[in-house]
């Protein structure tokens, strides 16, 4: 079998066993030799460079020296105990010492005889010193092996580790003992065709490279050929995903654009659509035209109009005679959805119903009789939609809003409330740099829209520092008196003894305090409030009956006030740049000029002032989500669900964003000229792909 060694149970290896196996599964999950194979070096150290004693400094991180052993002795007792050796060189003597592995070290070392030492360089008594040296006689084929090893690798390791002696070093041991005895079974994976197009060297070179390389350029061609690898199985899954679908899961045709089109766009749409809206318009009416199911994914930024595109594609399935759907991970999102549309449409155009946990019983059994009957065309909801009891007539369109607040279940569930599959509009307020979303929604297509409807002034966005707090509540009473009302939005809830940071406790004090009753009035919303209370004080606000809302960052996503003009940020510093370009999308929704004031401590961290420069410049949510990308790496910007797709060993999404772009070309080309690797040449493909992806389900909106 392809790779089978690749799946052997670590304790195998020789100098593992079950102890040291159980410690490196439990602390690197590293639990196959795959796994060993695939824990690749964080850094090298140069072993190339040779220095004299008197160059020697506290600056350099690792020294190398040759260095003839002149005299060595075991001083102290018991917890005091230690080995003392000197060395010297034409240019001066140093010390070296040895606090374990005494009596190991002392048996090895012989006076009078010439060693290579390594080691990271310190100085005592003025002298330099090197603690716990890595020893080998000079002139040995030992010390030419470790002259060889002109980048040293180093692995990470652990405490508990450590006790195993799997420090850097053990494991180093472990990999080399690993690939001399079975560095020949790693077997090569990618066609020769591929190998020579994109200048790729093997594989089993590669891993032997990549590990124990003697000079930069091997380093750079085994990391070259092991990213491609990587990013080229991704995407050769989520492009392979994508065509099965299309394969297996027929789509509704909408063959007509109708009545309810028609008259919407005519008679009732209250603006003009901007070009991007309607290019998008264009590519989901061409998506439903084909007879296979779509996936798409619309990105646009807070404001951009997206709710009124999928509201268009939803009159479009129902011109074509199916009902339609939309999902929202929140009540209030989902009760937001229902009464834009609902003022959209107007009476009596279409029936519109919203099902959420708190509809009641009667209410749901209406629901229920009108969606079987094909009474009601569109039912917007949260997770009740999913709800077996919850079934269509003939559900055509599905929406999905926000949707990595969903599971991967959740959302299938949905899909298979037909027969036939219904369309997929997927809908996010998060800008996805093009990288992550060729690796997150790869099986995807994506319509961006990247415009604000005619008339919507950018936010403007200022930061002050604590001495500046007076003047920003004098500020907050001149639009509070203009009829405005304000966001104040606090990282934490609770005071934390470890971060300096103004939790929303004191900073309702504060602001009670400086905004009184009778003449002000205050919201206050938190994650530990319950979902009925959390309800009743964000409805005050979105009916006027408060001025300032005090709140955590529950409300990043759903509330709609356009006559919210005002979002101030407590310390601003702590929050990631796609979260802080959220919280401002929450105003700059009316005719008005709206703010966002960024509030921060004095001292900044260099990241922290990027992000506040960064959101004082711009309102561009896709610029500001690749410096996201940049600042924080993929590893946290679509949350926990996503995190399985970008489980990457080697590849980094923004440094190698080329690899990326050319191993995505790569499969394009694969599956043009053999979709279902059938040829030949791509026999190795095949092989390799069908173990990779054994137990994967690829009937998955991702």
């Amino acid at each position: 079998m392809l790779d089978e060694f690749f799946q052997t149970p670590i304790e195998y290896l020789k100098g593992v066993g079950a102890a040291r196996g159980a410690a490196l599964k439990k602390e690197l999950g590293i639990a196959t030799y795959g796994d060993l194979l695939q824990h690749f070096p964080f850094k090298y150290i140069d072993r190339t460079r040779f220095y004299k004693i008197k160059e020697v400094s506290l600056e350099l991180p690792y020294v190398q020296i040759i260095a003839r052993l002149k005299h060595k002795e075991i001083v102290g007792e018991k917890a005091g105990k230690r080995l003392v050796a000197s060395a010297y060189d034409e240019t001066g003597p140093i010390e070296l010492v040895w606090f374990q592995g005494i009596a190991r070290a002392f048996q090895n070392l012989v006076v009078g005889k010439a060693y290579v030492f390594f080691g990271k360089p310190g100085f005592f008594n003025g002298k330099p010193q090197i603690a716990h040296s890595e020893t080998e006689l000079y002139g040995t084929d030992a010390a030419k092996n470790q002259g060889s090893l002109a980048l040293q690798p180093a692995y990470t390791s652990t405490e508990k580790l450590k006790k195993f002696l799997l420090d850097t070093k053990g494991i180093q041991k472990l990999v080399a003992a690993l690939l001399e005895q079975y560095g020949r079974n790693i077997s090569e994976n990618l066609p020769p065709y591929i190998l020579a197009s994109n200048k790729l060297i093997d594989r089993r070179i590669a891993y032997q490279h990549i590990h124990f390389p003697e000079n930069f350029m091997q380093l750079k061609e085994a990391s070259k050929r092991l990213k491609f690898e990587e990013l080229f199985f991704l995407q050769l899954k989520l492009l392979k995903n994508k065509l099965f679908r299309e394969q297996k899961f027929k789509g509704s045709i909408f063959g007509k654009v109708g009545h309810y089109f028609n008259e919407f766009y005519t008679n009732k749409l209250p603006f003009e659509l901007t070009s991007a809206q309607k290019r998008t318009l264009k590519e989901i009416r061409l998506d439903t035209q084909k007879g296979i199911q779509m996936n798409r994914l619309l990105q646009g930024d807070v404001g951009s109009g997206k709710t009124v595109v999928a509201l268009m594609s939803i009159l479009l399935a129902i011109d074509n005679g199916f009902q339609a759907c939309m999902m929202a991970p929140t009540e209030i999102l989902a009760n937001q959805h229902y009464q834009s549309i609902k003022q959209l449409l107007g009476e009596g155009f279409v029936e519109v119903a919203l099902l959420t946990g708190s509809t009641t019983r009667k209410a749901r059994k209406i629901i229920h009789e009108d969606l079987e009957s094909g009474k009601l065309n569109i039912l917007i909801g949260t997770h009740a939609l999913i709800e077996d009891k919850v079934q269509f007539k003939n559900l055509g369109f599905v929406v999905i809003d926000e949707q990595h607040r969903f599971g991967v279940e959740q959302r299938a569930k949905l899909w298979r409330k037909n027969s036939i599959p219904p369309h997929i509009l997927v809908m996010t307020a998060t800008p996805i740099p093009r990288t992550l979303a060729m690796t997150l929604y790869g099986d995807l297509d994506v319509s961006v829209i990247d415009e604000l409807p005619a008339g919507r002034k950018p936010i403007e966005t200022k930061h002050f520092f604590e001495s500046g707090r007076l003047r920003v509540f004098g500020f907050i009473k001149e639009e509070i008196a203009k009829g405005r009302q304000i966001y104040v939005v606090y990282p934490l809830i609770k005071e934390s003894e470890k971060l300096d940071l103004k939790n929303l406790n004191d900073g309702l004090e504060v602001m009670s305090r400086e905004f009184p009753l009778p003449e002000y009035r205050i919201s206050i919303v938190h994650g530990q409030l319950t979902a009925a209370d959390k309800e009743f004080e964000m409805n005050r606000f979105v009916k006027g009956e408060t001025q300032i809302m005090v709140a955590t960052t529950v409300i990043e996503v759903g509330v709609n006030v356009p006559n919210a003009s005002v979002m101030i940020i407590e310390n601003a510093e702590r929050f990631g740049l796609s979260q802080l370009h959220q919280l401002r999308g929450r105003v700059g929704r009316g005719a008005e000029q709206s703010y966002c004031i960024l509030m921060s401590n004095q001292k900044l961290s260099k990241e922290g002032r990027i992000r506040l420069e960064t959101m004082v410049r711009t309102n561009d949510g896709f610029e500001i989500s690749e410096i996201d990308l940049q600042l924080r790496g993929p590893g946290n910007i679509e949350g926990k669900q996503q995190s399985g797709v970008l489980d990457l060993k080697i590849a980094n999404l923004v440094e190698d964003q080329p690899a990326l772009q050319q191993a995505r070309q790569e499969v394009e080309r694969l599956f043009k000229t053999d979709p279902q690797l059938h040829l030949p040449e791509n026999a190795l493909l095949y092989q390799h792909f069908q173990q990779k992806s054994a137990g994967l389900s690829w009937n998955k909106i991702s």
